[in-house]
C-alpha cells in the first residue's frame, strides 16, 4: 500500500537564536542563560547505520547493570571479539556512537559523557544535560538533544580525536519547550530540529544560521508523537510520526501518512546511498509489550510510504534491526533469527539462527537481544548467555562469540561518522 498526503510548508517568518561557544571548557549553564527554550526515552536513537569504520579493528562498548564493558573486533581474524576493559557507572545508561570512529557517548544523570572506545574509559568530559536524550552524528557534526531543557548542542564530530578532555568549541540551539526531542545538522548546515512540549510532539522545523541566530525557514506541524530520524540518499531526512512519516527534501516537509489511523513510526534505518528507509511500525495503540510485527518501507525517491507485515515467526522490538550489506534490513527476531528483508520488495530473503529463542521484554530498559552492524559484521547480545556474538551477515555465520561476567543490554560501535 502506498499513501501519501504532500503538505510542503515554506516561509521565512522569524529568527531563533544561535548560541556559540567560543571557547572550550563554557558550560551548558553559560550557554542556557544567553539562549529563549527544546528529547530520550524509549527506543534507540535512529541512529544504527551500517558504516564501515575503515580499521582493523573495531571498537564497540555494551553495557551491562551498573558498568560498561568495551570491546574489540579484529578484523585480521575475521571479527573476534576480546574484551578490552570494564568500568563501574550508574544502574541503567545508553550508548551512542559519536562519529568519528573512537568515541561513544553514554547517557547519564551528569549528561553525555565521553568514552574513549580505544582506551576503554571514560575521558572525564561530559556535555552537561538535563535528560541527555539523542545524538544523531551527520556530515561533520554530531548533535546532541537534552530533553530536560531543548537545547540542541552541536560539536564538531573530529573535534575529539585530537582533545577528549576539553569541552570544544559548540554551538547551540533552545526550542521554544522542552520535550523528547532529536536535531540534526544537514551539510548546508541547515538544522532539522522537533517541534513539541513534555505534553506531546508535533512536527519538526528547518532553520538556517544566519550572524547570531537562526532563521526559521519552513516547519510542519503534521508530524503527531515525532520521534527519531534517519537520512536516506541525497539527504533527504525522515522522521517518524503516530500516523506515519514526515520528509524534508528539497526545502520542503512532506507528510506521508499511514495506512491505518494510528500507525507509529518510532526509529528509522537506514543504509548508505539507499533510498529506502525501514521503520518500525505499530498499529494498535493499546497493545501490550513492546514486540513488533511489521515494518515500514519508505521510498523516499517517490515519497510512498509501505507498511509490510512480517511473518508469524518474526518479532522484534526497537533493538532489533539494522542496515548491512547491499542495504538490506537484517531483524533479530524473538525465534533467535536474524531474517534478511530486501527494502526493495519487503520480502524476507534468507533467515540465520544466532541465538536461543527470547521473549519480549516486559519494560523497555529491560535487557534483551539487540543488533549492531559494521560494515559486513553484526554484533548481537544475547542475555540470556551473557554473551556477545559477532556475526558474518553475508552468510550468517557466527564468526565468535564472548561471554560476560552480567548480561549486556545496549550496545554501540564507535563507527566513524
Amino acid at each position: 500500500m502506498h499513501t501519501r498526503a504532500h503538505t510542503p510548508t515554506k516561509g521565512r517568518t522569524q529568527t531563533r537564536q544561535w548560541i556559540a561557544a567560543a571557547v572550550a571548557g563554557v558550560s551548558l549553564a553559560a550557554l542556557t542563560a544567553c539562549v529563549p527554550g527544546a528529547a530520550v526515552g524509549e527506543d534507540r536513537a535512529g541512529h544504527d547505520h551500517a558504516e564501515d569504520s575503515g580499521g582493523s579493528h573495531t571498537a564497540l562498548a555494551v553495557t551491562t547493570p551498573g558498568g560498561v564493558t568495551v570491546l574489540t573486533s579484529d578484523a585480521a581474524t575475521g571479527g573476534g571479539i576480546e574484551a578490552v576493559e570494564s568500568f563501574e557507572t550508574e544502574e541503567f545508561t545508553r550508548l551512542n556512537a559519536f562519529g568519528d570512529g573512537k568515541h561513544l557517548l553514554l547517557t547519564t544523570s551528569r549528561g553525555f559523557e565521553v568514552v574513549d572506545a580505544e582506551a576503554a574509559k571514560l575521558t572525564g568530559l561530559v556535555f552537561p544535560a538535563e535528560a541527555a536524550g539523542h545524538a544523531v552524528r551527520h556530515e561533520g557534526t554530531t548533535a546532541l538533544y537534552d530533553d530536560g531543557t531543548g537545547i540542541t548542542t552541536l560539536v564538531p564530530t573530529g573535534a575529539l580525536l585530537s582533545n577528549d578532555t576539553d569541552r570544544p568549541d559548540t554551538r547551540s540551539f533552545e526550542a521554544d519547550a522542552p520535550h523528547h526531542g532529536v536535531s540534526i545538522e544537514l551539510g548546508n548546515g541547515t538544522l532539522l530540529t522537533t517541534v513539541g512540549t513534555a505534553d506531546g510532539r508535533s512536527g519538526a522545523t528547518a532553520l538556517e544560521p544566519h550572524d547570531d541566530h537562526w532563521h526559521d525557514v519552513t516547519t510542519s506541524a503534521d508530524c503527531p508523537g515525532i520521534h527519531g530520524e534517519g537520512t536516506a540518499r541525497n539527504e533527504v531526512v525522515v522522521f517518524g510520526c503516530e500516523d506515519g512519516a514526515l520528509l524534508y527534501k528539497d526545502d520542503e516537509f512532506t507528510k506521508l501518512d499511514a495506512p491505518d489511523a494510528f500507525g507509529r513510526m518510532g526509529n528509522a534505518f537506514t543504509a548508505p546511498d539507499s533510498p529506502i528507509v525501514v521503520g518500525d511500525y505499530k498499529s494498535d495503540p493499546d497493545a501490550e509489550g513492546y514486540l513488533l510485527g511489521a515494518v515500514t518501507l519508505i521510498d523516499t525517491e517517490h515519497e510512498t510510504l509501505d507498511v509490510v507485515a512480517l511473518p508469524e515467526n518474526v518479532r522484534y522490538t526497537f533493538r532489533g534491526v539494522t542496515r548491512g550489506p547491499e542495504g538490506n534490513a537484517y531483524v533479530l527476531s524473538t525465534d533467535g533469527s536474524i531474517h534478511v528483508l530486501d527494502p526493495k520488495t519487503g520480502t524476507i530473503v534468507a533467515s540465520h539462527p544466532v541465538i536461543t529463542p527470547w521473549e519480549g521484554p516486559a519494560n523497555w530498559q529491560d535487557a534483551h537481544p539487540a543488533i549492531v552492524a559494521d560494515g559486513d559484521i553484526a554484533y548481537v547480545t544475547e542475555p540470556a548467555t551473557k554473551s556477545v556474538h559477532a556475526i558474518d551477515l553475508a552468510t550468517g555465520e557466527k564468526i565468535s562469540s564472548i561471554t560476560l561476567d552480567a548480561p549486556p543490554n545496549e550496545i554501540a560501535v564507535a563507527l566513524s561518522h
